[in-house]
Protein backbone atom coordinates (compact mmCIF):
# COMPACT_ATOMS: atom_id res chain seq x y z
CA UNK A 1 0.00 0.00 0.00
CA UNK A 2 2.77 2.59 0.81
CA UNK A 3 4.57 2.05 -2.82
CA UNK A 4 0.56 2.81 -4.35
CA UNK A 5 0.75 5.62 -2.11
CA UNK A 6 4.30 7.05 -3.38
CA UNK A 7 3.05 5.98 -7.13
CA UNK A 8 -0.31 7.74 -6.55
CA UNK A 9 1.79 11.01 -5.12
CA UNK A 10 3.59 11.90 -8.58
CA UNK A 11 -0.02 11.78 -10.11
CA UNK A 12 -1.99 15.34 -9.80
CA UNK A 13 -6.25 15.44 -10.62
CA UNK A 14 -7.68 16.63 -13.53
CA UNK A 15 -9.66 19.99 -12.70
CA UNK A 16 -10.97 22.18 -15.07
CA UNK A 17 -9.56 25.57 -14.88
CA UNK A 18 -11.59 28.33 -12.82
CA UNK A 19 -11.37 29.82 -8.86
CA UNK A 20 -11.26 28.14 -5.53
CA UNK A 21 -12.64 24.72 -5.09
CA UNK A 22 -12.82 24.62 -8.50
CA UNK A 23 -9.34 25.08 -9.71
CA UNK A 24 -7.39 22.55 -6.83
CA UNK A 25 -4.92 20.59 -8.18
CA UNK A 26 -4.22 17.54 -5.35
CA UNK A 27 -2.21 14.45 -5.64
CA UNK A 28 -4.27 11.38 -6.64
CA UNK A 29 -3.31 9.94 -3.20
CA UNK A 30 -4.83 13.06 -0.95
CA UNK A 31 -7.98 12.61 -3.05
CA UNK A 32 -7.87 8.80 -2.31
CA UNK A 33 -7.57 9.56 1.55
CA UNK A 34 -9.95 12.58 1.73
CA UNK A 35 -12.83 9.61 -0.17
CA UNK A 36 -12.08 7.09 2.21
CA UNK A 37 -12.23 9.03 5.61
CA UNK A 38 -15.62 10.34 4.04
CA UNK A 39 -16.87 6.77 3.20
CA UNK A 40 -15.49 5.78 6.88
CA UNK A 41 -19.03 7.99 8.06
CA UNK A 42 -21.21 5.52 6.06
CA UNK A 43 -19.03 2.08 7.38
CA UNK A 44 -19.93 3.48 11.21
CA UNK A 45 -23.70 4.63 11.10
CA UNK A 46 -23.95 1.26 9.43
CA UNK A 47 -22.59 -0.91 11.59
CA UNK A 48 -22.78 0.82 15.11
CA UNK A 49 -26.05 -0.02 16.86
CA UNK A 50 -25.28 -3.63 16.36
CA UNK A 51 -23.20 -2.61 19.55
CA UNK A 52 -25.21 -0.79 21.33
CA UNK A 53 -29.06 -3.20 20.80
CA UNK A 54 -28.26 -4.68 23.96
CA UNK A 55 -27.80 -1.31 26.18
CA UNK A 56 -31.31 0.24 24.65
CA UNK A 57 -33.03 -2.96 25.26
CA UNK A 58 -32.36 -2.45 29.10
CA UNK A 59 -32.37 1.14 28.61
CA UNK A 60 -35.61 1.47 27.62
CA UNK A 61 -37.32 -1.89 29.46
CA UNK A 62 -37.87 -2.82 25.66
CA UNK A 63 -37.23 -5.62 23.06
CA UNK A 64 -34.78 -6.70 20.50
CA UNK A 65 -37.88 -6.26 17.81
CA UNK A 66 -38.52 -3.20 18.60
CA UNK A 67 -35.19 -1.96 19.14
CA UNK A 68 -34.59 -3.48 15.91
CA UNK A 69 -36.41 -0.95 14.18
CA UNK A 70 -33.45 1.56 14.63
CA UNK A 71 -31.60 -0.66 12.45
CA UNK A 72 -33.98 -1.36 9.89
CA UNK A 73 -35.02 2.23 9.31
CA UNK A 74 -31.76 3.25 8.62
CA UNK A 75 -31.79 -0.41 6.36
CA UNK A 76 -34.46 1.36 4.39
CA UNK A 77 -33.58 4.67 3.59
CA UNK A 78 -29.89 3.62 3.20
CA UNK A 79 -31.16 1.61 0.61
CA UNK A 80 -33.13 3.41 -1.18
CA UNK A 81 -30.98 6.87 -1.11
CA UNK A 82 -28.09 4.48 -2.77
CA UNK A 83 -29.43 4.37 -5.89
CA UNK A 84 -31.76 7.71 -5.94
CA UNK A 85 -28.99 10.48 -4.61
CA UNK A 86 -26.67 8.11 -6.91
CA UNK A 87 -28.20 9.83 -9.59
CA UNK A 88 -28.40 12.84 -8.36
CA UNK A 89 -25.01 13.38 -7.75
CA UNK A 90 -24.36 11.93 -11.63
CA UNK A 91 -26.63 14.55 -12.44
CA UNK A 92 -26.07 17.72 -10.27
CA UNK A 93 -22.26 17.19 -9.07
CA UNK A 94 -21.53 14.48 -6.58
CA UNK A 95 -19.67 17.50 -3.92
CA UNK A 96 -22.64 19.01 -3.85
CA UNK A 97 -24.78 15.79 -2.72
CA UNK A 98 -22.49 14.67 -1.01
CA UNK A 99 -22.31 17.38 0.96
CA UNK A 100 -25.95 17.47 1.81
CA UNK A 101 -25.62 13.74 2.58
CA UNK A 102 -23.15 14.05 5.07
CA UNK A 103 -24.95 17.33 6.77
CA UNK A 104 -28.17 15.56 7.01
CA UNK A 105 -26.91 12.64 8.51
CA UNK A 106 -25.01 14.84 11.10
CA UNK A 107 -28.62 15.95 11.67
CA UNK A 108 -29.83 12.44 11.87
CA UNK A 109 -27.25 11.61 14.58
CA UNK A 110 -27.80 14.86 16.57
CA UNK A 111 -31.40 13.76 16.72
CA UNK A 112 -30.94 9.94 18.10
CA UNK A 113 -28.27 11.78 20.70
CA UNK A 114 -30.44 14.21 21.87
CA UNK A 115 -33.78 12.07 22.22
CA UNK A 116 -34.59 10.27 25.74
CA UNK A 117 -36.88 7.73 23.94
CA UNK A 118 -36.69 4.95 21.34
CA UNK A 119 -39.01 6.55 18.61
CA UNK A 120 -36.64 9.52 18.19
CA UNK A 121 -34.02 7.15 18.16
CA UNK A 122 -35.53 5.09 14.99
CA UNK A 123 -36.39 8.74 13.66
CA UNK A 124 -32.71 9.71 13.87
CA UNK A 125 -31.41 6.48 12.40
CA UNK A 126 -33.69 6.83 9.53
CA UNK A 127 -32.36 10.36 8.74
CA UNK A 128 -28.75 8.80 9.05
CA UNK A 129 -29.58 6.15 6.47
CA UNK A 130 -29.11 8.88 3.65
CA UNK A 131 -25.61 7.80 3.99
CA UNK A 132 -26.20 4.29 1.78
CA UNK A 133 -25.42 6.75 -0.73
CA UNK A 134 -21.76 7.91 0.28
CA UNK A 135 -20.28 5.01 -1.22
CA UNK A 136 -21.50 5.46 -4.37
CA UNK A 137 -20.92 9.05 -4.55
CA UNK A 138 -17.37 8.30 -3.13
CA UNK A 139 -16.62 5.72 -6.28
CA UNK A 140 -18.23 8.32 -8.66
CA UNK A 141 -15.83 10.98 -7.31
CA UNK A 142 -12.51 8.72 -7.75
CA UNK A 143 -13.38 7.75 -11.00
CA UNK A 144 -14.46 11.83 -12.12
CA UNK A 145 -11.09 12.65 -10.48
CA UNK A 146 -8.55 10.28 -11.01
CA UNK A 147 -6.49 8.95 -14.24
CA UNK A 148 -8.27 6.04 -15.53
CA UNK A 149 -5.09 3.32 -14.54
CA UNK A 150 -5.75 4.81 -11.13
CA UNK A 151 -8.84 4.27 -10.59
CA UNK A 152 -9.51 0.43 -10.10
CA UNK A 153 -6.70 0.62 -7.27
CA UNK A 154 -8.57 3.57 -5.52
CA UNK A 155 -12.09 2.45 -5.57
CA UNK A 156 -10.34 -1.25 -4.32
CA UNK A 157 -9.52 1.08 -1.41
CA UNK A 158 -12.48 3.09 -1.00
CA UNK A 159 -14.50 0.05 -0.66
CA UNK A 160 -12.29 -2.12 1.24
CA UNK A 161 -12.47 0.83 3.92
CA UNK A 162 -16.18 0.27 4.28
CA UNK A 163 -15.32 -3.31 5.21
CA UNK A 164 -12.24 -2.26 7.84
CA UNK A 165 -14.67 0.72 8.89
CA UNK A 166 -17.47 -1.87 9.78
CA UNK A 167 -15.79 -4.04 12.31
CA UNK A 168 -13.79 -1.09 13.80
CA UNK A 169 -17.07 0.11 14.90
CA UNK A 170 -18.21 -2.70 16.43
CA UNK A 171 -15.29 -1.85 18.76
CA UNK A 172 -15.38 1.89 18.59
CA UNK A 173 -19.47 1.99 19.76
CA UNK A 174 -18.77 -0.82 22.71
CA UNK A 175 -15.75 1.22 23.93
CA UNK A 176 -18.09 4.43 23.84
CA UNK A 177 -21.12 2.83 25.37
CA UNK A 178 -18.97 0.64 28.22
CA UNK A 179 -16.97 3.92 29.26
CA UNK A 180 -19.86 6.66 28.74
CA UNK A 181 -23.06 5.93 27.22
CA UNK A 182 -25.11 5.21 24.50
CA UNK A 183 -25.10 8.85 23.07
CA UNK A 184 -21.78 8.83 22.63
CA UNK A 185 -21.74 7.39 19.84
CA UNK A 186 -24.08 9.60 18.12
CA UNK A 187 -22.32 12.46 19.32
CA UNK A 188 -19.38 10.55 17.66
CA UNK A 189 -21.00 10.17 14.34
CA UNK A 190 -22.57 13.70 14.45
CA UNK A 191 -18.76 14.96 15.02
CA UNK A 192 -17.03 13.00 12.47
CA UNK A 193 -19.32 13.42 9.61
CA UNK A 194 -19.02 17.61 10.30
CA UNK A 195 -15.48 16.66 9.38
CA UNK A 196 -16.35 14.95 6.37
CA UNK A 197 -18.27 17.39 5.47
CA UNK A 198 -15.74 19.96 5.76
CA UNK A 199 -12.69 17.50 3.93
CA UNK A 200 -15.14 17.75 0.84
CA UNK A 201 -15.70 21.22 1.09
CA UNK A 202 -12.03 22.44 1.75
CA UNK A 203 -9.66 19.42 0.90
CA UNK A 204 -11.40 17.51 -2.28
CA UNK A 205 -11.44 18.89 -5.95
CA UNK A 206 -14.42 20.40 -7.18
CA UNK A 207 -15.96 19.81 -10.79
CA UNK A 208 -17.55 23.14 -12.45
CA UNK A 209 -21.32 23.07 -12.65
CA UNK A 210 -21.64 22.36 -16.45
CA UNK A 211 -25.70 22.69 -16.14
CA UNK A 212 -28.13 20.07 -17.71
CA UNK A 213 -31.22 19.76 -18.99
CA UNK A 214 -32.46 16.79 -17.63
CA UNK A 215 -35.52 16.94 -14.91
CA UNK A 216 -35.86 15.03 -11.75
CA UNK A 217 -37.78 12.22 -12.00
CA UNK A 218 -39.81 12.49 -8.86
CA UNK A 219 -42.44 10.18 -9.49
CA UNK A 220 -39.62 7.69 -10.45
CA UNK A 221 -37.57 8.35 -6.63
CA UNK A 222 -41.10 7.73 -4.71
CA UNK A 223 -41.71 4.86 -6.60
CA UNK A 224 -38.53 3.26 -6.58
CA UNK A 225 -38.07 3.75 -3.13
CA UNK A 226 -41.22 2.91 -1.77
CA UNK A 227 -40.83 -0.38 -3.74
CA UNK A 228 -37.40 -1.14 -2.42
CA UNK A 229 -38.47 -0.10 1.01
CA UNK A 230 -41.35 -2.60 0.99
CA UNK A 231 -39.42 -5.83 -0.55
CA UNK A 232 -36.25 -5.17 2.17
CA UNK A 233 -38.84 -4.93 5.23
CA UNK A 234 -40.49 -7.91 4.27
CA UNK A 235 -37.42 -9.85 3.93
CA UNK A 236 -36.49 -8.04 7.38
CA UNK A 237 -39.13 -9.04 9.23
CA UNK A 238 -39.51 -12.66 7.68
CA UNK A 239 -37.11 -14.39 10.45
CA UNK A 240 -39.98 -13.11 13.31
CA UNK A 241 -43.23 -13.05 11.24
CA UNK A 242 -42.60 -16.18 8.59
CA UNK A 243 -41.98 -16.14 5.33
CA UNK A 244 -45.70 -17.64 4.94
CA UNK A 245 -47.63 -14.62 7.17
CA UNK A 246 -49.48 -12.53 5.00
CA UNK A 247 -47.33 -9.28 6.11
CA UNK A 248 -44.54 -10.73 4.60
CA UNK A 249 -45.89 -11.79 1.56
CA UNK A 250 -47.75 -8.76 1.16
CA UNK A 251 -44.64 -6.24 1.68
CA UNK A 252 -42.90 -8.58 -1.03
CA UNK A 253 -45.27 -9.22 -3.60
CA UNK A 254 -46.56 -5.29 -3.21
CA UNK A 255 -42.78 -4.92 -3.40
CA UNK A 256 -42.08 -6.67 -6.60
CA UNK A 257 -45.39 -5.07 -8.36
CA UNK A 258 -44.36 -1.95 -7.90
CA UNK A 259 -41.20 -2.13 -8.71
CA UNK A 260 -42.60 -3.60 -11.89
CA UNK A 261 -44.57 -0.71 -12.45
CA UNK A 262 -41.47 1.53 -11.54
CA UNK A 263 -39.55 -0.65 -14.79
CA UNK A 264 -42.42 0.18 -16.72
CA UNK A 265 -42.53 4.04 -16.24
CA UNK A 266 -38.79 4.80 -16.30
CA UNK A 267 -38.69 2.69 -19.75
CA UNK A 268 -41.07 5.52 -20.73
CA UNK A 269 -39.28 9.05 -19.82
CA UNK A 270 -36.00 10.15 -21.26
CA UNK A 271 -34.55 11.41 -17.90
CA UNK A 272 -35.19 8.57 -15.69
CA UNK A 273 -34.07 8.38 -11.86
CA UNK A 274 -32.52 4.67 -12.46
CA UNK A 275 -31.01 4.36 -16.15
CA UNK A 276 -33.52 0.26 -16.27
CA UNK A 277 -31.77 0.11 -19.94
CA UNK A 278 -28.51 -0.64 -18.66
CA UNK A 279 -29.63 -4.04 -17.31
CA UNK A 280 -29.71 -5.16 -21.17
CA UNK A 281 -26.12 -4.51 -21.12
CA UNK A 282 -24.55 -8.54 -20.72
CA UNK A 283 -21.38 -7.31 -18.46
CA UNK A 284 -23.85 -5.52 -16.26
CA UNK A 285 -26.69 -7.76 -15.22
CA UNK A 286 -24.39 -10.44 -15.26
CA UNK A 287 -22.50 -8.64 -12.47
CA UNK A 288 -25.79 -7.76 -10.80
CA UNK A 289 -26.84 -11.56 -10.80
CA UNK A 290 -23.44 -12.14 -9.44
CA UNK A 291 -24.09 -9.58 -6.31
CA UNK A 292 -27.24 -11.61 -5.34
CA UNK A 293 -25.92 -14.62 -5.47
CA UNK A 294 -22.69 -14.01 -3.52
CA UNK A 295 -24.26 -11.35 -1.30
CA UNK A 296 -26.99 -13.97 -0.71
CA UNK A 297 -24.19 -16.60 -0.36
CA UNK A 298 -20.93 -16.25 2.30
CA UNK A 299 -20.52 -12.03 1.60
CA UNK A 300 -23.51 -11.44 3.37
CA UNK A 301 -23.91 -14.76 5.91
CA UNK A 302 -20.67 -15.80 6.97
CA UNK A 303 -19.93 -12.52 9.12
CA UNK A 304 -23.40 -14.30 11.27
CA UNK A 305 -21.95 -17.35 11.41
CA UNK A 306 -18.99 -16.69 12.34
CA UNK A 307 -19.24 -15.32 15.97
CA UNK A 308 -21.85 -18.02 16.82
CA UNK A 309 -18.98 -20.64 15.87
CA UNK A 310 -16.35 -18.40 17.90
CA UNK A 311 -19.08 -17.77 21.17
CA UNK A 312 -20.66 -21.24 21.66
CA UNK A 313 -19.36 -23.10 24.68
CA UNK A 314 -16.55 -25.53 23.32
CA UNK A 315 -18.16 -28.40 25.49
CA UNK A 316 -20.37 -29.03 22.68
CA UNK A 317 -20.38 -30.28 19.06
CA UNK A 318 -18.65 -27.02 17.53
CA UNK A 319 -17.71 -23.85 19.55
CA UNK A 320 -14.50 -22.34 20.63
CA UNK A 321 -16.11 -20.74 24.03
CA UNK A 322 -14.58 -17.32 23.00
CA UNK A 323 -16.31 -14.09 25.03
CA UNK A 324 -18.10 -11.32 22.53
CA UNK A 325 -14.99 -8.98 23.38
CA UNK A 326 -12.19 -11.41 22.06
CA UNK A 327 -14.84 -12.43 18.85
CA UNK A 328 -15.28 -8.59 18.18
CA UNK A 329 -11.04 -8.44 18.26
CA UNK A 330 -10.65 -11.30 16.00
CA UNK A 331 -12.90 -10.48 13.62
CA UNK A 332 -11.05 -7.07 13.54
CA UNK A 333 -8.05 -7.85 13.14
CA UNK A 334 -9.15 -10.54 10.49
CA UNK A 335 -11.06 -7.54 9.04
CA UNK A 336 -7.20 -5.82 8.98
CA UNK A 337 -5.59 -8.22 6.84
CA UNK A 338 -8.27 -7.87 4.55
CA UNK A 339 -7.86 -4.22 4.29
CA UNK A 340 -4.62 -4.52 3.73
CA UNK A 341 -5.24 -7.05 0.53
CA UNK A 342 -7.51 -4.09 -1.37
CA UNK A 343 -4.84 -2.70 -2.95
CA UNK A 344 -4.18 -6.05 -4.46
CA UNK A 345 -7.17 -6.54 -5.91
CA UNK A 346 -7.17 -3.40 -7.45
CA UNK A 347 -3.93 -3.95 -9.12
CA UNK A 348 -5.21 -7.45 -10.43
CA UNK A 349 -8.51 -5.46 -11.65
CA UNK A 350 -6.34 -3.03 -13.58
CA UNK A 351 -3.97 -5.85 -14.96
CA UNK A 352 -6.53 -8.62 -15.75
CA UNK A 353 -10.01 -7.08 -15.08
CA UNK A 354 -12.33 -7.30 -12.22
CA UNK A 355 -13.51 -10.83 -12.70
CA UNK A 356 -10.31 -12.32 -11.79
CA UNK A 357 -10.47 -10.31 -8.61
CA UNK A 358 -13.57 -11.91 -7.76
CA UNK A 359 -13.21 -14.98 -9.07
CA UNK A 360 -10.34 -15.02 -6.73
CA UNK A 361 -12.79 -14.24 -3.68
CA UNK A 362 -14.69 -16.49 -4.11
CA UNK A 363 -12.62 -19.18 -4.43
CA UNK A 364 -11.42 -17.86 -1.16
CA UNK A 365 -14.33 -18.40 0.26
CA UNK A 366 -15.00 -22.10 -0.53
CA UNK A 367 -11.79 -22.55 0.86
CA UNK A 368 -12.27 -20.56 4.63
CA UNK A 369 -15.97 -22.44 4.38
CA UNK A 370 -14.42 -25.93 4.09
CA UNK A 371 -12.40 -24.92 7.17
CA UNK A 372 -15.48 -23.46 9.07
CA UNK A 373 -17.16 -26.93 8.70
CA UNK A 374 -14.03 -29.59 9.21
CA UNK A 375 -12.38 -27.30 12.36
CA UNK A 376 -14.74 -25.72 14.32
CA UNK A 377 -13.03 -26.47 17.71
CA UNK A 378 -9.53 -25.59 16.75
CA UNK A 379 -8.93 -21.51 17.65
CA UNK A 380 -5.94 -21.61 15.15
CA UNK A 381 -7.73 -23.23 12.31
CA UNK A 382 -10.66 -21.48 13.17
CA UNK A 383 -8.32 -17.77 13.28
CA UNK A 384 -6.99 -18.83 9.85
CA UNK A 385 -10.27 -19.06 8.68
CA UNK A 386 -11.25 -15.44 9.62
CA UNK A 387 -8.14 -14.15 8.07
CA UNK A 388 -9.37 -16.26 4.64
CA UNK A 389 -12.46 -15.39 4.76
CA UNK A 390 -11.61 -11.20 5.31
CA UNK A 391 -9.26 -11.41 2.46
CA UNK A 392 -12.49 -12.87 0.61
CA UNK A 393 -14.77 -10.52 1.16
CA UNK A 394 -11.75 -7.74 0.28
CA UNK A 395 -11.64 -9.16 -2.74
CA UNK A 396 -15.23 -9.57 -3.36
CA UNK A 397 -16.46 -6.23 -2.16
CA UNK A 398 -13.38 -4.24 -4.17
CA UNK A 399 -14.14 -6.67 -7.71
CA UNK A 400 -18.02 -5.74 -7.61
CA UNK A 401 -17.63 -1.46 -7.65
CA UNK A 402 -14.69 -2.43 -10.20
CA UNK A 403 -17.41 -4.63 -12.60
CA UNK A 404 -19.59 -1.79 -12.88
CA UNK A 405 -16.66 0.95 -13.16
CA UNK A 406 -16.11 -1.26 -16.56
CA UNK A 407 -19.14 -1.99 -18.19
CA UNK A 408 -20.77 1.60 -17.34
CA UNK A 409 -19.95 5.40 -18.63
CA UNK A 410 -18.56 7.94 -16.25
CA UNK A 411 -21.83 9.85 -15.59
CA UNK A 412 -24.02 7.06 -14.68
CA UNK A 413 -21.31 5.68 -12.21
CA UNK A 414 -22.85 6.56 -8.59
CA UNK A 415 -26.49 5.37 -9.79
CA UNK A 416 -25.71 2.09 -10.66
CA UNK A 417 -23.17 1.30 -7.69
CA UNK A 418 -26.09 2.73 -5.89
CA UNK A 419 -28.37 0.52 -7.37
CA UNK A 420 -25.85 -2.31 -6.95
CA UNK A 421 -26.13 -1.54 -3.12
CA UNK A 422 -29.72 -2.26 -3.57
CA UNK A 423 -29.23 -5.68 -4.41
CA UNK A 424 -27.03 -6.36 -2.62
CA UNK A 425 -28.71 -5.55 0.25
CA UNK A 426 -31.72 -7.80 -0.87
CA UNK A 427 -29.23 -10.29 -0.86
CA UNK A 428 -27.88 -10.57 2.17
CA UNK A 429 -31.51 -10.07 3.63
CA UNK A 430 -32.88 -13.46 1.86
CA UNK A 431 -29.67 -15.50 2.40
CA UNK A 432 -29.53 -14.47 6.36
CA UNK A 433 -33.39 -15.21 6.51
CA UNK A 434 -32.81 -18.71 5.28
CA UNK A 435 -29.86 -19.47 7.03
CA UNK A 436 -31.63 -18.23 10.10
CA UNK A 437 -34.14 -21.06 9.68
CA UNK A 438 -32.07 -23.70 8.23
CA UNK A 439 -29.92 -22.77 11.68
CA UNK A 440 -33.63 -22.78 13.72
CA UNK A 441 -34.91 -25.64 11.84
CA UNK A 442 -32.08 -28.53 12.38
CA UNK A 443 -31.92 -31.65 14.34
CA UNK A 444 -28.63 -30.26 16.10
CA UNK A 445 -27.04 -26.94 16.17
CA UNK A 446 -24.00 -28.71 14.59
CA UNK A 447 -26.82 -29.97 11.22
CA UNK A 448 -27.49 -26.59 10.82
CA UNK A 449 -23.88 -24.82 10.64
CA UNK A 450 -23.28 -27.60 8.38
CA UNK A 451 -26.47 -27.18 6.43
CA UNK A 452 -25.72 -23.40 6.30
CA UNK A 453 -21.94 -24.13 5.34
CA UNK A 454 -23.65 -25.91 2.22
CA UNK A 455 -25.64 -23.41 1.06
CA UNK A 456 -22.80 -21.05 1.29
CA UNK A 457 -20.60 -23.42 -0.86
CA UNK A 458 -23.46 -23.99 -3.51
CA UNK A 459 -23.95 -19.91 -3.84
CA UNK A 460 -20.19 -19.65 -4.16
CA UNK A 461 -20.57 -21.89 -6.99
CA UNK A 462 -23.23 -20.72 -8.72
CA UNK A 463 -21.49 -16.65 -8.24
CA UNK A 464 -18.31 -18.42 -9.98
CA UNK A 465 -20.53 -19.73 -12.51
CA UNK A 466 -22.09 -16.63 -13.52
CA UNK A 467 -18.38 -14.50 -12.87
CA UNK A 468 -16.96 -16.72 -15.66
CA UNK A 469 -20.08 -15.81 -18.10
CA UNK A 470 -19.18 -11.95 -17.69
CA UNK A 471 -17.37 -10.48 -20.76
CA UNK A 472 -13.57 -8.95 -20.20
CA UNK A 473 -14.23 -6.36 -22.17
CA UNK A 474 -13.54 -3.02 -19.98
CA UNK A 475 -15.02 0.65 -20.88
CA UNK A 476 -12.90 3.00 -21.16
CA UNK A 477 -15.02 6.44 -20.43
Amino acid sequence: MTSYANELSQQKSAVPEGNGRFARQRPVWVIVSVLIAVEIISAFETSMMFAAIPTLITEFDSNASTVGWAVTAFLLVSAASAAVCGRLGDMYGRERILMVLLAVAALGSIVSAVGDSLTSIIIGRAIQGVAGAILPLCIGLAREHLPASRVPVAVALISGSAVAAGSASLLVAGLLIDNASWHMIFVVAAVYAVFALLLVWFVLPWRRPIGTSEKIDYLGAVGFAGAVAAILLGVNKSQAWGWSDARTLGLILGGIVALTLFVRWELRIPSPIINVRLFTDRKFSLTMLATVAIAAGPLGVITMIIPIIMQTPSTGDFGLGLSATHAGWLSFIGSLFGFACTPLSGRISAAVGSRASMLLGTSLFIVGIVVMLTAHHSVVAMTAMVVVVSVASAFAYTAIPNLIVESVPEHNTSETTGTNAVLRTAGQGVGTSIATMLLAFAATPLAGINMVGGMLIVLSVVTIGITLLIPRTVRTV
